[in-house]
């Protein structure tokens, strides 16, 4: 599948084929790819929570309201970000880059960073978000539909996947067997109200 067309065709599916079992060489080959997308200073803060145990997943739609694709999809993934993931060793971020590389950046990511709790929050969610599209798309070229998930208690997820104290959570994705498609897209606004040239007037 080319990438417009896959762009295209994402849709968020709600309905999936409970009996479905994702062959597991598959799922590595989504989260393989899944972490090529890109971060910030290379952190790779992104940390993805696979839901496998059938318990966790209904205590997780039970504070989801009780939204179907949570037990039925054939994966559930929490997207999380590690808080501090800019401080754990950050030579390893960059141990492939020319050594001047190195002794520029790795500083620059302590400077950019340390205390500065919005901006480390602010790079969490854009890190999740790309990550999220990358295993979304790739979902698509595997076979696969998606769903992206906010409608959730995040501190009762957080409670249910024992979620570290340095850790948040950015949102969900459930990925399966779509049973049933999407309705028609609902309205796409028109590139003139959303592509801004140069300034806002």
């Amino acid at each position: 599948m080319r990438v417009d067309e896959a762009i295209r065709a994402r849709r968020a599916i709600k309905w999936y084929d409970p009996e479905h079992q994702m062959p597991e060489e598959t799922f590595l080959k989504l989260i393989e790819h899944a972490i090529f997308a890109p971060t910030a200073f290379n952190i790779q803060n992104w940390r993805f929570v696979r839901v496998t145990d059938p318990e966790q997943r209904k205590a997780i739609r039970a504070v989801a309201w009780d939204q179907a694709q949570v037990t039925d999809a054939s994966e559930l993934l929490v997207l999380c970000f590690d808080n501090k993931s800019w401080e754990r060793d950050p030579q390893r971020y960059w141990r492939n880059a020319p050594q001047e590389v190195q002794d520029f950046l790795v500083p620059a990511i302590d400077d950019y960073y340390r205390e500065k709790p919005q901006v480390v929050r602010d790079e969490g969610m854009r890190s999740c978000g790309l990550v999220g599209q990358t295993i979304m798309l790739m979902a698509l070229e595997l076979g696969y539909q998606t769903c992206p998930m906010d409608g959730f208690d995040y501190d009762a997820v957080a409670k249910i996947i024992n979620l570290p104290e340095d850790h948040s959570i950015a949102f969900m994705i459930a990925i399966g067997k779509g049973t049933k498609d999407s309705w028609p897209r609902p309205g796409q606004l028109s590139l003139n109200e959303v592509l801004v040239s140069n300034r806002f007037d």
